[in-house]
């Protein structure tokens, strides 16, 4: 009897944590690209020196996390043009763990329920 009250009361305890992470997924924000880089993002996402051809500059502000769910959805990133958007988005996909907006991205590819 003493277990099941204690896994009831840690599943009652979790769902306002899942709830409350839910939300904060989509206000959370990414840099594009991480600040004091000096860098521009090639096509593929890549960071590149600013000289390189076809390369885009970094975005004068960060994604919000619902931003970027719309655009892995289809939808380009508010104020960039399509192949910019694309660019942007592939740097995003490439964030790893310690990079400024990994957490942010990873939160958005969790399943929701």
């Amino acid at each position: 009897m003493l277990i099941g009250a204690v896994a009831t009361s840690a599943v009652v305890s979790i769902r306002p944590a899942l709830a409350q992470t839910a939300g904060s997924v989509l206000n959370c924000t990414i840099p594009v690209p991480e600040r004091g880089k000096g860098m521009f993002i090639d096509p593929a996402g890549k960071l590149v020196s600013p000289d390189t051809p076809g390369a885009f500059p970094p975005s004068p502000r960060d994604f919000t996390g619902e931003e970027v769910r719309q655009a892995l959805q289809g939808r380009n990133l508010p104020g960039t043009s399509r192949e910019q958007s694309r660019a942007y988005i592939n740097y995003i996909r490439k964030l790893q763990n310690g990079q400024s907006g990994f957490t942010c991205y990873a939160s958005l590819q969790m399943p929701r329920r």
